[in-house]
């Protein structure tokens, strides 16, 4: 897939920017008027970079493009087929990611990420922009990437994923504590489907519209 070094690397890259968000986000609560504006922007240009990173470090090791981000739709039926897929393991991973929230006693989510919360029709466009490029970007990352190199490091698929997952749980630390363990289950549950599947794109779309969905939400529904 890549070189460990590249991986290290990468990962170190990872952990010191989701400090930096933890950093970032803090601010941005306390603030009264955040400037979401920029954090959309820069959230964009940092994760396609990312993206980027791990794209040239497989491309070095002559591993073909598709193993990290899924084979190409060739028919239509494909297409309808993912979206189905999407869609059902959506309806699926909300019952779940509702349980774990109960278990975790943890009411809290709606709150915590308030202050990202789209306001306007431009903010509104942003926000879908900073969606999609989260669906593409962090399914091809951490599924395509990062859980096969653990895969190969470990030689166990179920450490592999739940060592991707973990990684995506702390890569949304700035989310807080209790959110980042939803989030860590929830990149377990797109790690099972991504290794069923064999590609990315499923999770792909559904990290999309459950980003995208969130947010609206979080802005429109009452406090």
């Amino acid at each position: 897939m890549a070189g460990t070094l590249h991986t290290v690397v990468f990962l170190a890259i990872l952990f010191g920017s989701a400090s930096l968000m933890y950093v970032s986000a803090g601010r941005m609560r306390a603030a009264e008027q955040p400037n979401r504006v920029l954090f959309y922007i820069t959230t964009i240009a940092w994760e396609w970079l990312l993206m980027g990173y791990v794209l040239v470090g497989v491309r070095l090791h002559q591993t073909p493009l598709w193993e990290v981000m899924g084979a190409r739709w060739t028919k239509a039926r494909d297409v309808f087929r993912d979206i189905a897929i999407a869609l059902a393991f959506w309806i699926v991973a909300l019952i779940v990611l509702a349980l774990v929230a109960r278990l975790l006693h943890f009411q809290g989510m709606k709150q915590n990420v308030r202050f990202l919360a789209p306001d306007g029709a431009m903010e509104i466009a942003l926000w879908i922009a900073v969606s999609v490029t989260a669906g593409i970007c962090e399914e091809t990352i951490f599924r395509g990437y990062l859980q096969k190199q653990f895969i190969a490091w470990t030689g166990s698929v179920p450490a592999g994923i739940l060592l991707s997952a973990a990684a995506f749980g702390v890569g949304h630390i700035y989310q807080g504590a209790k959110a980042s363990v939803v989030i860590g289950v929830y990149g377990l549950m797109f790690g099972v489907l991504a290794w069923r599947r064999g590609s990315m794109r499923p999770g792909m779309i559904t990290h999309a519209l459950h980003d995208t969905a969130s947010g609206l939400a979080v802005r429109l529904l009452p406090k």
